[in-house]
């Protein structure tokens, strides 16, 4: 039997009853029903003495042994344990906050990065394009022809081979 059970078997017994038979009683009835009930008192006394002893606010120790039992049922986060950890909690804490604000920001540098990255690529095909039109207006036809077309241009193809002028040094 355990504690809690002696308890409760020890205040069942104290519960006082009352005679199925009232009415006129013998004098010997009443000092029999006086002692029992002084008896009762005294056992009602000794049961609560009992409960006072055994009863504490404190916490209850915790065993040296920790079974998956103790860990789900929360039995191992007493009032002492935690407060003997606290600092141990808060440091968990920032850490979580800290782990979560990192990777928040990490994600936004991940996201700029990719929208720069895609700037770039449009930029480069811009230049790209620009540079292949630049090119292609370029080519010695087309200036010919710009060249034929705008009649009032002093410029035009040269008639002798270009020479070639050495110096020396």
């Amino acid at each position: 039997m355990g504690k809690k059970d002696d308890i409760k078997l020890e205040i069942e017994q104290t519960v006082i009853k009352e005679p199925a038979v009232q009415g006129k009683r013998q004098p010997a009835e009443d000092i029999s029903l006086a002692e029992e009930a002084a008896d009762m008192k005294e056992q009602a006394k000794k049961t609560i003495q009992l409960i006072k002893e055994k009863a504490s606010e404190e916490d209850p120790k915790l065993t040296s042994s920790l079974t998956l039992r103790t860990i789900l049922g929360g039995d191992f986060l007493t009032a002492e344990m935690v407060r003997r950890q606290i600092w141990l909690f808060v440091l968990l804490v920032i850490f979580c906050i800290a782990y979560v604000a990192i990777r928040y920001q990490c994600q936004q540098d991940l996201i700029a990065i990719d929208k720069l990255e895609k700037e770039l690529l449009d930029a480069k095909y811009k230049a790209l394009s620009s540079s292949s039109t630049l090119t292609e207006k370029c080519r010695e036809s087309h200036v010919l022809d710009a060249l034929k077309q705008n009649k009032d241009s002093l410029l035009h193809i040269a008639d002798q081979p270009p020479y070639i002028i050495y110096v020396p040094e």
